[in-house]
C-alpha cells in the first residue's frame, strides 16, 4: 500500500475478492455440507467481513494523512516568506515618507533633489513589484470603511460629512500575503457623521416632502420659527 497514490481509497477490489468468494462458496454442493463446514463458512465470511472493515479504515486514514501532507505542503510554499516579506515592509514605509517629504515646488526648483525622487520612485516600484511576485499586496483603506480585519484605528477625525467609521487618513499601509493578514493598516476615522444607513437630513431652508417624519417637521419648524400655537402646545406640555 503506497501512501503517494493518488487513488483514492475505495471498496471495488474487497468487493471483487468478496464475489469471488462467494462464487467459491456456492461451488459446494449443499447435499455433502456438513453442519461443521457450515460453520467453518460463517466464520470465514466474518472474518473478512472484520478484515474488510479493517482495510477500508486504514485506507481512508493514508488518504486522509496524504491529503494533510499536501495541504501543508501548500502552505509551506505560499506563506515561507511571510516573516521576510514583514521585516522588508518598513523599508517600503520609509521610501513613501521620503517621497512624501519632497513636494512638488521643491522638486521643480532643485534638479539633484527631483533626480534623488526619480530614483527612489523607481526603487519603490521595484520592491511594489517584488512583493507582488510573492503574493504580497497592500490593504486598499483610503475612503473605505473600518475593517477590524485589515485596519487598525488610531484616531477619529471630526467630519460630519462622512459617515461614521469612513477612513480619512493612513499612518502606516497594510498588506497581506495571499488570503492572510500580513499587517493591519494604521488609519484615522471620521465621527460625528451619519451611520451606515442613516436618512440623510435635508438642509433646514427646505420644506419637508411629503415622505417626511413628523419629529423631522417638527425640528424643522424650530428653525424656521413655527408659530404660536405650536409654541403654546409645547409650553402647556
Amino acid at each position: 500500500m503506497n501512501p503517494q497514490t493518488d487513488r483514492s481509497p475505495n471498496s471495488e477490489t474487497i468487493d471483487h475478492m468478496m464475489a469471488s468468494l462467494d462464487v467459491e462458496f456456492g461451488q459446494s454442493d449443499a447435499a455433502d455440507e456438513s453442519p461443521r463446514d457450515t460453520n467453518v463458512e460463517d466464520e470465514l465470511r466474518a472474518e473478512i467481513a472484520v478484515l474488510k472493515d479493517q482495510l477500508l479504515r486504514s485506507l481512508a486514514e493514508v488518504e486522509n494523512v496524504r491529503r494533510r501532507v499536501e495541504r501543508e505542503k501548500q502552505d509551506m510554499n505560499k506563506y515561507a516568506v511571510a516573516n521576510f516579506a514583514k521585516a522588508v515592509l518598513p523599508v517600503a514605509d520609509n521610501l513613501e515618507r521620503a517621497l512624501s517629504a519632497a513636494s512638488p515646488e521643491a522638486r521643480a526648483k532643485d534638479d539633484n533633489l527631483k533626480n534623488l525622487c526619480v530614483g527612489l520612485e523607481l526603487t519603490q516600484n521595484e520592491l511594489r513589484t517584488t512583493l507582488d511576485k510573492f503574493g504580497v499586496k497592500q490593504v486598499d483603506a483610503m475612503h473605505k470603511r473600518l475593517d477590524p480585519n485589515l485596519h487598525q484605528a488610531m484616531f477619529e477625525i471630526e467630519d460630519t460629512d462622512k459617515p461614521v467609521g469612513t477612513i480619512l487618513q493612513i499612518m502606516q499601509h497594510g498588506y497581506t500575503i495571499h488570503d492572510r493578514l500580513l499587517r493591519p493598516a494604521m488609519v484615522g476615522v471620521s465621527k460625528g457623521g451619519p451611520k451606515d444607513g442613516a436618512a440623510p437630513v435635508a438642509p433646514a431652508n427646505e420644506n419637508p416632502g411629503p415622505g417626511a417624519t413628523a419629529s423631522n417637521a417638527y425640528g424643522k419648524s424650530d428653525q424656521t420659527g413655527g408659530d404660536s400655537s405650536g409654541k403654546a402646545i409645547d409650553k402647556e406640555l
